[in-house]
């Protein structure tokens, strides 16, 4: 565990406050939901839930499917890093931080379809993928809250993403989605 060097004191609620440096680094913003454990040496330890975790092996098969259908790459992905990935280099993009763009077009909600010129064009990861030429990008939502996406990438020179590909993010999107609320 890294020591920070900040004490907070609980207040008369019960309530700690997270230093906003600390917030800012994980990306923990208001709303964020935290899952709490306790060890035996008495420590409390936060960490960030993510109910897109749950169906991790699930997201990964429809990825799958989603690819062999298309020839494209596909990934899902929760509110901070890609869950699945399928039709393309897993290395390069499995369980990678998300960009700041996608987080926000995650929240925003906004569908996304652009190629590599596009200035709607973003990043699917921090770390940015070489050769992805064109992109379709659609929100999950669960129970009014956005909590991932779904992508199809191409790596073809002169790729431009349609309706079927929209069609199957958005369809892929809303199935994930109402799977997480049963």
């Amino acid at each position: 565990m890294k020591a920070t060097g900040i004490v907070r004191r609980i207040d008369d609620l019960g309530r700690v406050v997270i230093p906003k440096e600390i917030r800012r680094t994980l990306r923990l913003r208001e709303g964020t939901p935290l899952e709490i454990f306790t060890d035996r040496e008495g420590e409390i330890i936060l960490k960030k839930y993510s109910p897109m975790i749950e169906l991790t092996a699930f997201a990964a098969q429809y990825a799958e499917a989603m690819a062999q259908s298309t020839g494209l790459m596909a990934c899902i992905t929760d509110r901070d890093q890609i869950i699945a990935v399928a039709g393309g280099p897993r290395k390069d993009l499995l369980q990678k931080t998300i960009s700041r763009q996608l987080e926000h077009a995650i929240g925003e909600r906004e569908v996304i379809s652009a190629v590599k010129d596009d200035k709607v064009f973003i990043p699917l990861s921090a770390e940015e993928v070489e050769g992805i030429t064109a992109q379709v990008i659609a929100p999950i939502i669960c129970e009014g809250d956005a909590i991932g996406s779904v992508a199809l990438l191409s790596r073809e020179p002169r790729a431009r993403m349609g309706d079927t590909e929209m069609k199957q993010v958005l369809t892929a999107a809303g199935f994930l989605g109402r799977q997480m609320e049963s």
